[in-house]
């Protein structure tokens, strides 16, 4: 009875560390890269080619990805500026911030 009931607690146990991992939301990276390979967006390298030229002067600071759109963000003389952009055309869709 006794090895059951170390069995069993460590059947619990293990079951309660390895829940949180299936709890974890995929990561923008993540997403991308599955987008990328449905082929519902270009990749990032490409979409940020296509944007720079425009941003003369600003320090890119990096990009966020919700499933459909890039967000760009640079910042200039202190002041953010978010560029969103169509993942799937590398299309600005629009700039906030300036």
């Amino acid at each position: 009875m006794s090895l059951f009931r170390t069995l069993l607690a460590a059947a619990l146990a293990s079951g309660l560390l390895a829940a949180p991992a299936l709890a974890d939301k995929p990561r923008d990276q993540d997403r991308a890269f599955r987008a990328i390979q449905e082929g519902r967006s270009m990749p990032l390298r490409s979409i940020e080619r296509r944007v720079m030229p425009f941003m003369g002067g600003a320090d890119y600071l990096g990009p966020e990805f919700n499933g459909s759109n890039y967000r760009l963000k640079f910042v200039r003389g202190g002041r953010v500026i978010w560029v969103d952009v169509d993942a799937q055309t590398g299309r600005i869709l629009g700039r906030s911030g300036e």
